[in-house]
């Protein structure tokens, strides 16, 4: 959409991923992302961090049970999606606001890892003939932009 902010981050997952479902039976991942720079001190030649930026980043669908199996706590990834502002009340009634990404992509950075891809089957785990057989990313196509864009809400 028009006017959306795309990031891109870069960082390691603060906690295990946390899958959920919506009660239509949509599954959501929800994770955090620590992202700390890091700048190169000339006085003393040494690298020094600089303050952590922390992002809450909800994935959906399969991509959701996707990230739930593949990633955890500590691992390094690569997160790419719409950056959203939230504003609510805590229980002092206290107005805060908090910013999130829905996540269009993640995966494992491969700076300082490696990482084996397996491939999901096209149509939810069922084989489609032989043309998947020998097809590496198994016949799989990509997502309709309908089903992308979709209204559900996080249960979180």
């Amino acid at each position: 959409m028009a006017g959306e902010t795309v990031i891109t981050i870069v960082g390691n997952l603060v906690d295990d991923p946390e899958l959920r479902f919506t009660p239509a039976g949509a599954a959501v991942c929800k994770f955090r992302v620590a992202s700390t720079p890091r700048v190169f001190n000339k006085t003393t030649s040494q690298w020094e961090d600089g303050e952590a930026l922390f992002l809450t980043c909800s994935v959906w669908r399969q991509a959701a049970e996707n990230a739930a199996e593949t990633l955890g706590r500590g691992m390094r990834v690569i997160v790419q999606g719409r950056l959203k502002q939230r504003t609510y009340e805590d229980r002092e009634q206290v107005k805060r606001t908090v910013y999130e990404i829905d996540v269009e992509e993640v995966g494992p950075s491969l700076l300082r890892a490696s990482a084996k891809v397996l491939k999901n089957p096209a149509g939810g785990g069922q084989q489609q003939g032989p043309a998947t057989a020998n097809d590496g990313w198994g016949g799989a196509r990509p997502a309709t932009p309908a089903a992308a864009g979709s209204s559900d809400e996080p249960p979180f």
